[in-house]
């Protein structure tokens, strides 16, 4: 049987430490980070029998902390963010869902995600040739597998005409991805 956690009563400086730790292995939003360390004291204050409400004072000041010394950008965590996604195929709307669900400012969003037309078509282009869609696909089974290609793409978030164009476009873009003016 594996001994039970011991919990430590969370600090100031235990919060400062457990921010620094989280944000050395990953990027984070300052919402995140504080979700992050909500759960930490939560689990701390269920097993000593505290409050956790008790605590909330002291993460905003470890967060705000964290900003100021700019070690939490949330504008520069959503464009990492969002440029990641893109290069593999997510859409515009798959972007903005997981961003809103890391806690970036909508505001902040609407700024990262006024892209072209065109990244949106390069990241159809990633995802369908990712996922082997369309003009990635066999020759013999792209025209009886047309309609699942498309709902694929639009389900992925895609607008029908973005994945229309890619799905109907000829096997050259495999090699030359210029191949899709209009």
């Amino acid at each position: 049987m594996q001994a039970k956690a011991r919990y430590k009563k969370p600090t100031e400086e235990r919060l400062k430490r457990s921010a620094l730790h989280y944000l050395e292995r990953y990027a984070s939003s300052a919402a995140n980070l504080r979700r992050v360390l909500q759960r930490k004291v939560s689990k701390a204050c269920r097993s000593l029998e505290l409050e956790p409400q008790d605590y909330e004072p002291m993460i905003d000041r470890v967060v705000s902390l964290c900003v100021e010394t700019g070690l939490i950008n949330d504008l520069h965590y959503a464009e990492t963010k969002a440029a990641s996604l893109r290069r593999r195929g997510g859409s515009k709307r798959k972007i903005e869902a997981q961003l809103i669900a890391k806690g970036v400012d909508r505001d902040i969003l609407q700024n990262v995600l006024e892209s072209d037309d065109e990244a949106e078509l390069q990241a159809a282009i990633a995802f369908a040739r990712r996922r082997r869609l369309g003009p990635f696909r066999k020759a013999a089974d792209r025209d009886q597998r047309r309609d699942k290609d498309l709902a694929a793409l639009c389900r992925a978030g895609f607008a029908f005409e973005v994945a229309r164009q890619v799905i109907d476009a000829h096997q050259e873009i495999e090699h030359d991805q210029s191949g899709f003016s209009d």
